[in-house]
């Protein structure tokens, strides 16, 4: 892949001084957005996302959290034009995605080339990267252009639903005929792999590039997202539905409960909720989300709602949404794109010192004579002579 051009701004890591400038930029619903959102839609693994929150710390403690953490920022002339925050989208590190970009509008290059600075940067700094994935509201057309100018290539567009508190206490009436519900466990990793490679069409399979490894949670990733729980007053509950003559996953579903404020009870509270069925058991709906719904109405009595998303390529789960009367609250474009990093051809150490010159003094004045070539002789055979 050749290099790409520098536009002319300086592009160097996030530091604690740029803190002021992200707070700029950085809402509350940011820190809900990056707790509780996913790029996949139907990715059976749901964690807090620790490694994009740790975007915003200050560089010590970044060099800490890496290889997880990469924030850039744009600047000329000391001026801070914008700024971008990527990820790992799996284990093995094959995957990126842009976590978000912001360019200032009084940028003096342009919001368009500060962006293509921006990106253009992380896709050639990321040399483990192989495809990159982003998630965009359908709304925002500029940047849909920036990706697109970018080589970002739309696959997939999701829906964010919401059922309101008077459906969830409807559907927790219904008793679901769920026999077989387990808790997640490390144990069942491979059984939530097959159910989510079940799910997605190939062409998404294939851009996650995802393995048992990445529905499986480390001691210490286990430990970092309870205490953000904690931190964030959250609690979540998840489990999956068995099939014990295929002996597979057919169902899951990870809840992220939000809990009231000390201060704020009155406050009406929005869970969200990730959802994974197999295509040849879509009567599971029903049944998962009355489950759901009677985890919810348990949890916070009060009015509360509950958000989940659906993909194009599940229409099954759509029909459903709506069959409940679930309200549409926005749309958002899944577009990915592939990069190919050129390897530099490199000559042996040895050649590149030319022995042969500098020997030259050494060197035979004739060609050598060969020697004797030798050969094993041949043994005697023993005959009988007649006497």
């Amino acid at each position: 892949m050749q290099s790409f051009p520098v536009l002319g701004n300086t592009i160097r890591p996030l530091q604690h001084r740029d803190l002021e400038f992200i707070q700029r930029f950085a809402s509350p619903q940011d820190l809900e957005q990056i707790a509780v959102s996913d790029l996949s839609g139907c990715r059976s693994r749901q964690k807090i996302n620790l490694h994009q929150l740790a975007s915003w710390l200050p560089a010590p403690v970044q060099v800490l959290l890496k290889p997880y953490v990469r924030a850039y920022v744009s600047e000329c002339n000391g001026v801070i034009q914008g700024f971008i925050r990527v990820s790992p989208f799996n284990n093995n590190s094959s995957t990126w995605k842009i976590d978000r970009v912001v360019v200032l509008p009084e940028a003096h290059n342009g919001q368009t080339n500060v962006g293509t600075q921006l990106i253009r940067y992380c896709l050639e700094s990321c040399l483990e990267a192989r495809t990159w994935v982003l998630q965009v509201d359908i709304n925002q057309k500029d940047m849909i252009a920036l990706y697109r100018q970018n080589g970002f290539q739309p696959l997939a567009q999701f829906t964010d639903w919401e059922i309101s508190a008077e459906s969830l206490k409807e559907l927790a009436q219904h008793s679901p005929d769920l026999p077989n519900l387990m808790p997640v466990s490390n144990a069942d990793a491979s059984l939530l792999y097959q159910l989510d490679t079940a799910a997605m069409p190939p062409q998404i399979r294939q851009v996650y590039d995802l393995n048992v490894d990445d529905f499986r949670a480390k001691v210490i990733d286990k430990l970092i997202n309870h205490g953000s729980l904690l931190i964030n007053q959250l609690q979540d509950v998840s489990g999956y539905v068995y099939e014990p003559q295929r002996k597979a996953a057919i169902g899951y579903f990870y809840l992220l409960l939000q809990r009231p404020a000390a201060n704020q009870s009155s406050e009406k509270l929005v869970h969200h909720c990730q959802l994974t069925v197999h295509p040849a058991y879509t009567w599971l709906y029903p049944e998962l989300t009355s489950q759901i719904a009677q985890i919810v109405t348990k949890q916070s009595p009060e009015g509360s709602s509950l958000q989940l998303s659906s993909a194009d390529y599940q229409p099954e789960r759509e029909d459903y949404l709506e069959r409940i009367q679930a309200q549409r609250q926005g749309h958002s474009l899944l577009m990915a794109r592939s990069v190919w990093h050129k390897i530099r051809e490199t000559k042996p150490v040895l050649d590149g010192l030319q022995l042969s010159r500098m020997l030259s003094g050494l060197q035979p004045n004739q060609k050598p004579i060969p020697g004797r070539i030798e050969t094993l002789p041949q043994q005697h055979q023993h005959t009988d002579e007649p006497l």
